[in-house]
């Protein structure tokens, strides 16, 4: 860019990041620190250049105006009261608010929308997942009776700060799981930190440091438990909630995208370069465990067992799904835990149908079979093919779409296009595993 394009481009910038000076200045008058530094940072935003940070200062501003318009309603009724002059002050921040909202308007300019053009086709999808991630995580800050964020924990008051860096990052994610081809590698990374970062956490409360526990009270790692530990107490639903509203918004994607357990599954079943398969007695068998399992839970609570006893269970039930992890999924490529062992995989599958969110595979497919050679579920078998729809194991983890040459596999959301859908997709899948991330501790 030239010299006088740059001269011109800062120019039109300056308002804008005046405004966001101003907005920093009267938070900390108001001893809000954090949301200085929120402020603070959003003219440095300016210089990214992302298409996707023009809506987002944009939303920004807009929120600025409303605050100094507010302030002002405060302050004139503030000096109505006690009799004294309010209309020079009046002027002065319907001024401010004015250079607010006109900010705003600046970024319809040619120059501006020419500054943020950098990766045009993620823009959408980035913007609503920033401003997604800041409003969920802000909602989950303010309604939570206890700091529910590492940062609020270690430096009270900070929150705010979290949740944006949260939201760049859910940003970064969300950029790479838009490219088709690397999406199935980039999922399973992000799915593995999120893991990684759960039992760390854990790990570091075990050692006393209790801040990274969730509130203090300790409860064992295992999925089952989401089902079963409700039944057995009569009581501490809210795992349960959790898991039945992503069930809602993603379908059994909880299974591929967000289960703690499950990325290290997947990890063991990546060891063999392609899946075998796993003997026609298995959907029996989850079918049995499940029912054990439930049935389990409920006698002990009938019978009044000491939790004692439940916890032993529940330990050994858990050792012998990281034993069927090594054992079974790392001998045959195939996520045996998750998809025979784990009940509330099976949960998540069978739940999932109420969802709207299918995987679809188009009518004029050949059933090559080349996406069963990716699919570690096992959800892709020559009889779904033929019938035109995945296996009931089917998690929606999408490594299958990429994979077809002839782009027969896609998602589907009512009423939605192939490209409508799969935008859908990554932004809620990438806004929750960015909360998960940012809140989930044992």
């Amino acid at each position: 860019m030239s010299s006088p394009s740059l001269l011109r481009t800062g120019s039109l910038l300056a308002l804008p990041a005046l405004s966001c000076l101003l907005l920093a200045a009267h938070f900390l008058r108001s001893g809000s620190l954090d949301l200085v530094m929120v402020w603070l940072f959003l003219p440095g935003l300016m210089l990214w250049r992302g298409a996707w940070i023009k809506p987002v200062l944009q939303f920004a501003l807009t929120i600025g105006m409303v605050i100094w318009i507010q302030t002002m309603m405060d302050l004139v009724q503030f000096r109505q009261v006690f009799g004294q002059p309010w209309l020079r002050m009046a002027l002065i921040l319907s001024g401010v608010a004015l250079a607010a909202g006109g900010s705003v308007l600046l970024f319809e300019t040619r120059t501006l929308r020419a500054w943020f053009s950098r990766n045009p086709e993620e823009k959408l999808i980035q913007a609503v997942v920033f401003l997604l991630t800041i409003l969920t995580l802000g909602v989950v800050q303010a309604k939570v009776s206890f700091p529910i964020l590492l940062t609020d924990r270690f430096f009270p008051g900070y929150g705010s700060v979290q949740i944006v860096l949260m939201a760049l990052y859910a940003v970064w994610i969300s950029g790479k799981l838009q490219d088709p081809k690397h999406a199935p590698l980039i999922r399973v990374r992000m799915w593995l930190f999120f893991s990684v970062v759960f039992f760390v956490q854990l790990g570091l409360g075990l050692a006393g440091w209790e801040q990274f526990l969730m509130t203090g009270a300790l409860h064992l790692p295992v999925p089952a438990q989401i089902l079963a530990g409700p039944i057995y107490r009569g009581e501490g639903f809210f795992m349960l909630v959790l898991f039945l509203s992503t069930v809602i918004l993603v379908g059994p994607a909880w299974c591929s995208h967000l289960c703690y357990i499950g990325a290290w599954d997947r990890l063991a079943s990546g060891v063999r370069k392609s899946p075998g398969k796993l003997p026609p007695w298995t959907p029996v068998a989850r079918v049995t465990i499940f029912l054990l399992v439930m049935a389990a839970a409920l006698g002990m609570h009938l019978l009044n067992v000491h939790w004692t006893w439940a916890l032993t269970l529940a330990a050994v039930f858990g050792l012998l799904g990281v034993a069927i992890m090594a054992l079974v999924s790392r001998r045959m490529g195939v996520m045996a835990h998750c998809t025979v062992f784990c009940p509330i995989g099976l949960a998540a599958v069978v739940l999932g149908k109420l969802s709207p969110w299918r995987l679809r595979i188009d009518s004029d497919c050949d059933a090559c079979g080349r996406c069963a050679r990716f699919c570690r579920h096992q959800a892709l078998q020559p009889d779904d093919l033929r019938l035109r729809r995945p296996g009931l194991s089917c998690t929606l983890c999408g490594d299958c779409i990429s994979r077809c040459r002839n782009n027969r596999l896609a998602y589907h959301f009512p009423w939605l296009s192939g490209t409508a859908s799969w935008s859908l997709f990554i932004t809620l899948i990438t806004v929750l595993h960015t909360l998960f991330l940012a809140t989930a501790r044992i």
